[in-house]
């Protein structure tokens, strides 16, 4: 159990005490500095210390905020400060220091928790101070600002910022409007019984697969339940980050289930759809892996462009000056949220036209739609690229690198590259169009533009990711290497060639989301072992040319499904180790607007 240390004088008609027990701490009363730093030396190692003066007023989630939050190892607010057990050494020396300079006998007079916040943020310690708003949170000096604080408190209902505080700020006009405001009582109702964040994301994707499977029987019946069960999964999906901020339980494996089965969802249902297809007499696989293959290069170039300008300098430019000013008339905020077709968005018109069409006619809106938004967005992008004045850091370009996914093959190439070549985003796009090219000319010259790509692939990242427009390198790539896949098992002509395309595309973007989420989380890159495993996307780009012209149609469509299922295995056998053990932060992942 936590510990939290009441010092300072006491207070008659407190409730402070009761507050911070029902928070789950363990109290404890200090009669002087000295005592305090006894009683945080004695507290159990591998759980949370806090000290708070008994003098505090304020309201339970403001403490609840300050003392309670995971994802910071030392947090502060007015009269309170919090370590985890990883900074409590910080905190043991900090107050030690401050005991020492004086005498042990200052508890009485002023505030010991402000004292050591003070001493800390002179250490450089990286105290965290959450955003109170309307809550309050003071120590008063003398009886009438008490009154005062205990009247500014009884005037702020703390249950409505706390239940308002549980849904994005940003979020997708569907989400905010027809999810949320019932959506954030279902997650109260759920931590009021002891629900989790991640009991609430299983049961969603659980909902999204029952879907998957309505949509499976290819009836319409199904298809109407299909898309009924896909809007519930899309309300669970929005409960369990609300559930989250709501009782402030993140985690990192929270974050990886939010972010992995979100994905799975998706595509799970498209398969769905392609096997409810099939049923009725119509193949819709290549536009279910097309789509696929769309939404996660819209996905990898949203990474790419945040992970290259998240730490840049010199952030402006007259695109993102116009942008600011079109968000100050507040419909044109929610037109652009809403054709950049976000996962609410998304899933409600998937949901709609399951239940009214046919799949194919899903696909082909589904396809019209995303192809739209991501125009819109990357060229927004681009124009922000070109016309801003930065610098890439070190770690953006490194990022970078490790979202291109570059294997043993084009890492060779890197290293006995030529003395001089070309810019990267140019070299890779030349190696692309090689690509191409061979592969729509036919399987046999798909290996020679294939050998160009790797070269194209390990001479672009000889040199860092540092240009304006070098983000659009890992999207580049992964649309060379899904493309490939499509277009191969389309020409093969076989049936199950494009299921089982479908199944090495999943589980090939699975390692590439999985790259994106551990680099969220600070955690870097999976291990070099797995990526050389896998082979990196050139390598198995080659590999995919290879067996299509050396094998028959049907034995192509069995090494397709035997390479799937072991990169498969390899993926997520590997980052189910990682993020069950992982010792990345505790985070709650907000992906995709909703």
């Amino acid at each position: 159990m936590s510990t939290a240390i009441l010092t300072g004088q006491p207070v008659p008609g407190s409730s402070i005490e009761g507050d911070l027990r029902s928070l789950g701490f363990d109290v404890r009363v200090a009669a002087d500095a000295a005592d305090a730093e006894r009683l945080v030396a004695e507290a159990p190692r591998d759980q949370r210390v806090a000290l708070v003066d008994a003098r505090f007023v304020g309201h339970v989630h403001a403490l609840r905020l300050g003392l309670t939050d995971p994802r910071f190892p030392l947090a502060a607010l007015p009269g309170a400060v919090t370590a985890q057990p990883e900074a409590r050494t910080t905190v043991t020396r900090a107050l030690a220091r401050e005991n020492s300079a004086g005498g042990g006998t200052a508890v009485a007079v002023d505030s010991l928790p402000d004292r050591l916040v003070t001493a800390l943020d002179a250490d450089g310690a990286g105290v965290h101070r959450p955003e109170l708003g309307s809550l309050v949170a003071a120590v008063p000096a003398d009886p009438q600002a008490r009154n005062e604080a205990r009247q500014a408190v009884a005037n702020v209902d703390d249950e409505a910022v706390r239940l308002k505080s549980a849904v994005k700020s940003r979020d997708g006009f569907f989400t905010t409007f027809c999810i949320s405001p019932y959506s954030r009582y279902l997650a109260r109702w759920c931590a009021r019984r002891g629900l989790t964040p991640n009991q609430v994301t299983t049961a969603s994707l659980l909902t999204a697969l029952i879907a998957a499977a309505c949509a499976a029987t290819g009836t319409r019946g199904g298809f109407v339940a299909a898309g009924v069960l896909l809007i519930a999964s899309f309300v669970l999906d929005c409960t369990d980050g609300q559930l989250a901020r709501y009782s402030l339980q993140y985690s990192t494996l929270g974050a990886w289930l939010d972010a992995t089965f979100d994905r799975a969802k998706e595509y799970a249902y498209y398969a769905g759809l392609a096997l409810g297809a099939a049923r009725g007499g119509d193949d819709v696989w290549a536009l279910a892996l097309g789509a696929m293959i769309l939404q996660t290069c819209r996905h990898v170039v949203d990474f790419s462009f945040n992970e290259a300008n998240h730490d840049a300098t010199a952030n402006t430019s007259p695109t993102a000056a116009l942008s600011d000013k079109l968000d100050s008339v507040g419909w044109t905020v929610w037109v652009r949220r809403m054709i950049v077709l976000p996962i609410g968005e998304r899933w409600a018109m998937i949901a709609i036209l399951t239940a009214v069409t046919t799949p194919r006619i899903t696909f082909y809106v589904l396809l019209v739609g995303c192809a739209f938004a991501a125009t819109y967005t990357t060229a927004g992008r681009v124009l922000r690229s070109l016309t801003r004045k930065a610098r890439r850091t070190d770690r953006a370009a490194t990022a970078l690198a490790d979202l291109a996914d570059n294997g043993p093959l084009a890492s060779f190439v890197a290293r006995v590259k030529p003395a001089r070549t070309g810019a990267p985003l140019l070299v890779a796009l030349l190696g692309t169009a090689t690509l191409a090219v061979t592969v729509f000319l036919g399987v046999t010259s798909a290996p020679a533009g294939a050998v160009v790509y790797v070269l194209a692939a390990g001479l672009a990242l000889s040199r860092p990711l540092k240009g304006a427009l070098d983000w659009l390198v890992p999207p580049l790539f992964r649309a060379a290497e899904y493309g490939t896949v499509l277009i191969l098992a389309a020409k093969a002509d076989v049936n199950g060639a494009l299921p089982a395309a479908f199944g090495l595309v999943g589980a090939v973007a699975y390692h590439h989301y999985d790259t994106v989420y551990r680099i969220r989380g600070n955690a870097g890159a999976p291990p070099a072992w797995l990526v050389r495993a896998v082979g990196g996307h050139e390598g198995r780009t080659l590999l995919v040319t290879v067996l299509a012209a050396a094998l028959t149609a049907s034995q192509f469509k069995v090494a397709l499904t035997v390479l799937a299922v072991a990169v498969a295995l390899l993926v997520l056998v590997e980052s189910i180790r990682f993020w069950v053990s992982a010792g990345a932060p505790a985070v709650h992942d907000e992906g995709e607007t909703a």
